[in-house]
């Protein structure tokens, strides 16, 4: 009889670095076919997806795109491209009972951007109403940490202002509180589908009151790598709201979704989704001459929550006086005006259990207005995660650029990175001590000799979390038009459980 002995660890990594996850136990009663347990090893991701929402109806837009990957530890020599969506609806005319009828995007087989080589970007321009959704994937040793920036420019009509996104990762769960269905707000969740097979997706929208009525009783479906915006005002016959927060869930496969607002008077952004519900939120990069902030915070689960509000300034953690505290009623959405809170000085908002102990997991999202009267452009930022090992934001202008970074707890000490130019330059880096309990906000590093644009990457050398945000601004005849990204750890490495499995007991 033949013994032979094989390893699993080779077949485990390769599992886990596609999946992110692998594991590897030795059934009970086992007396030593499995070796002792060792730390999981991290590794670098195979393969990245984002996806692009379609930037705007507008035929005077000026669009954007930029993608980039740091210079890491990935394999091969991958690729990373965005490609058009097979279909993307008009926003103009979508409706969520015909939700499956969408415009074909021509040459969807042609990238749009495609990044060749890590730690430089590329970039691409769109024009006009008709740019279509994009549809994204990165592998090799270009998808760890790929990121990819839309900013888009409509300098007149209905939906005027900058507007900026981080084209995200699918899931099939989002919150997005700081969303409307008033009056002077056209707000429309953006649903793109990157899969080979339709998906369905429910959306619920909760008021200061609960639940709105909703109209959709089968939900949405999002065909095959197509791209759905729904009206949110359409989903509900309940009164117009100024604050909803909305659910996006889907029954089956995944999505990526964003809100695309504007207001009659405060202009346009893009709203992301909150971070997943937490007792403690972070929502960083409030710009310093901020005329106007509102906080909408929501509770998904059975019990209400008493938050405790705080700005963290350039000097320490104080307590707003507009707002020592709210109050989040369970399955209800709560605001409060918190005016010119920054008060010149840039700062990010701190919420946390008013009473220890007491934690309940919220959502959270600000909408920041700079500017006064009819020169005013709106912006928002919701909750978000620290930037753990790495983060990075695309699309950095050498003017206009500022990086807020703020450490809740401990001192913590960050690098930054400036990537080469989109046209050419050369990398720098620098060092920021965060002290803890501040926000610190910094023209942050700009390459020699900058051509085009760059990516900024922040990494966190020691001490607690920070959180970060990059605003980007581009004043256009008086109006201050500007945008503010979050940055998420980049999930570019995952943990790889290392066993070495004998299976000479199971013979030939």
């Amino acid at each position: 009889m033949n013994r032979t002995t094989l390893s699993l660890a080779a077949a485990v990594t390769a599992l886990a670095a596609v999946t992110g996850f692998a594991a590897l136990s030795a059934p009970e009663g086992d007396t030593g076919t499995v070796t002792n347990a060792v730390l999981p090893a991290r590794l670098p991701v195979e393969r990245s997806t984002l996806l692009c929402p379609a930037p705007s109806n507008s035929e005077v837009a000026e669009t954007v795109y930029t993608s980039f990957t740091p210079v890491g530890e990935g394999e091969g020599a991958g690729q990373a491209e965005l490609k058009p969506s097979a279909a993307t609806a008009d926003e103009t005319t979508a409706d969520p009972r015909k939700a499956s009828t969408a415009k074909k995007a021509p040459a969807a087989d042609k990238p749009v951007v495609a990044l060749t080589q890590p730690g430089k970007p590329v970039s691409a321009e769109a024009d006009g109403g008709d740019a279509p959704a994009l549809v994204g994937s990165a592998s090799g040793r270009l998808a760890p940490g790929w990121t990819a920036q839309q900013t888009t420019k409509v300098p007149a009509g209905g939906g005027r202002g900058m507007l900026g996104v981080s084209c995200t990762a699918p899931d099939t769960d989002f919150w997005f509180p700081g969303a409307s269905t008033a009056a002077q707000r056209a707000d429309y969740v953006h649903l793109t589908n990157p899969d080979d097979t339709a998906t369905v997706v429910d959306i619920e929208l909760y008021g200061p009151n609960g639940a709105l009525k909703t109209q959709l009783t089968e939900g949405i479906t999002v065909p095959a790598r197509s791209s759905v915006p729904v009206l949110l005002s359409t989903l509900t016959t309940d009164p117009a709201a100024e604050d909803v927060t909305v659910h996006v869930a889907t029954r089956s496969g995944r999505v990526g979704a964003v809100v695309r607002s504007a207001d009659e008077k405060l202009g346009s952004d893009w709203l992301p989704a909150s971070a997943d519900p937490a007792g403690t939120l972070v929502l960083p990069g409030i710009p310093a001459d901020a005329t106007s902030v509102r906080l909408v915070a929501y509770a998904p689960g059975e019990d209400d929550a008493q938050l405790k509000v705080q700005l963290a300034s350039p000097t320490g953690t104080i307590v707003p006086a507009e707002a020592r505290e709210l109050h989040v009623k369970s399955g209800m959405t709560a605001a409060v005006d918190l005016k010119d809170v920054t008060r010149g000085e840039a700062g990010s908002l701190l919420l946390s259990p008013a009473q220890k102990g007491r934690a309940t997991p919220v959502v959270a999202a600000l909408r920041v207005v700079r500017g006064k009267g009819g020169d005013q452009e709106v912006a928002f930022i919701p909750a978000t995660g620290p930037v753990g090992e790495r983060a990075t934001a695309a699309d950095n202008r050498a003017e206009g650029t500022t990086l807020s970074l703020t450490a809740p707890g401990e001192t913590a000490e960050v690098k930054v990175t400036a990537s080469a130019g989109t046209g050419g330059g050369t990398p720098a880096t620098k060092t920021y001590t965060v002290k803890g309990g501040t926000t610190l906000a910094v023209a942050p590093p700009v390459p020699a000799g900058l051509k085009g644009s760059y990516a900024l990457t922040v990494e966190t050398v020691s001490g607690g979390p920070v959180h970060a945000a990059r605003t980007l601004a581009e004043p256009d005849d008086g109006i201050p038009m500007f945008t503010v990204q979050t940055l998420a750890d980049d999930r570019g490495t995952v943990e790889v459980p290392t066993a070495r499995q004998d299976l000479s007991v199971l013979g030939d």
